[in-house]
């Protein structure tokens, strides 16, 4: 059993006497009557002086007027005395004045004192009203002005980020700009390499080379000294100059070489880098040991422009091997031609 089941009784028996208790104490407490009610006067007898004995009050006393100050006269005639007139009654006695008692209403006094303070105390309550809305409203303004502040802190740092944003996004426009410029250089650079290359294979870069024997070339080939080298029945736009050997090529590839008066020991086969089709001509120097010591693809004759195959035929003419020829020149220039077909 819990403690309020225990005292249940006592609990319900101690709140209604309570509340009874409060309700008498607010419907039977005193309370002061307002308007105050005024005070009675009190009446006090007239009076000339502190002592005094007797029920009625006594008539007062007319003043009698100072006599006049004596004025000099002339002396007049003497004249016989009057005759003596008939005798008169007495005057009567005069009535009393009504006395008026003089009081004293400290009633209106009350009410004006009261109805004073009324109004004092309603001025009061009035000021401290407009003192209570005159302190609302400088609340109002100062949260208005920093919710204000806060807005223009807010578009500010919004519009920082946005220019933050639009300078990353033109840095990052101007890099792509200028890598897509360094590849297009690059890529000219290249191409006119190329070309360079395959125009200037054989004839020093003249355009003459390139013709049917109409150019200012004076000389043509692959060995030393200079000299038109091929045969008569040739074609001016071939890549060999003179008989070479062939043989079956790696994946359906063909290899041919022109060097005059040597024969081929070892022809490696290029790897296959692509899927294109065409040649690569190789013009290689060939000592008199029959060592290639330099290869340059890209010679007349090319009909592939990929670098892979470039690179792939330059290693192979380097790993070629001709043959012994103590009366050949001490280094005999000519060409390693690789031919790349699909199976």
């Amino acid at each position: 059993m819990t403690y309020f089941e225990q005292h249940k009784k006592g609990i319900i028996g101690t709140a209604v006497f309570h509340i009874i208790v409060l309700l008498l104490l607010i419907f039977m407490g005193f309370f002061t009557p307002l308007p105050l009610p005024g005070e009675e006067g009190i009446l006090v007898n007239f009076g000339t002086s502190n002592q005094g004995l007797g029920d009625v009050e006594p008539s007062p006393q007319r003043r009698q007027p100072d006599p006049p100050p004596p004025t000099r006269s002339e002396p007049e005639p003497a004249t016989p005395p009057p005759p003596v007139p008939a005798a008169t009654p007495p005057a009567a006695q005069p009535k009393p004045a009504e006395e008026v008692a003089m009081t004293q209403d400290y009633e209106e006094t009350a009410a004006i004192d009261a109805a004073e303070k009324k109004r004092q105390e309603e001025a009061e309550r009035q000021r401290k009203l407009e003192e209570q809305r005159r302190r609302e409203q400088q609340l109002a303004q100062q949260k208005e002005a920093e919710a204000e502040r806060q807005r223009k802190a807010e578009i500010e740092r919004q519009r920082q980020v946005e220019l933050e944003r639009q300078k990353q996004a033109e840095l990052e426009r101007q890099r792509q700009a200028e890598l897509e410029r360094q590849k297009h250089e690059e890529e000219q650079r290249r191409i006119a390499e190329i070309n360079s290359r395959a125009q200037g294979a054989f004839g020093g870069g003249n355009s003459g080379t390139e013709g049917q024997g109409t150019g200012a070339s004076q000389s043509q080939g692959a060995t030393f000294p200079g000299g038109n080298q091929g045969v008569p029945t040739g074609d001016p736009n071939a890549g060999t100059y003179g008989p070479g050997g062939s043989g079956s090529g790696n994946q359906g590839s063909g290899i041919s070489y022109s060097l005059a008066g040597r024969s081929a020991r070892s022809l490696p086969k290029p790897v296959y880098p692509g899927n294109d089709e065409g040649v690569v001509v190789v013009k290689v120097t060939v000592d008199k040991n029959g060592n290639v010591t330099a290869a340059e693809p890209g010679s007349r004759g090319t009909t592939i422009m990929d670098q892979r195959f470039w690179n792939e035929a330059r290693q192979a003419a380097l790993k070629a091997k001709f043959n012994v020829a103590e009366s050949a020149p001490a280094f005999q220039q000519g060409t390693i031609s690789y031919r790349f077909r699909l199976n």
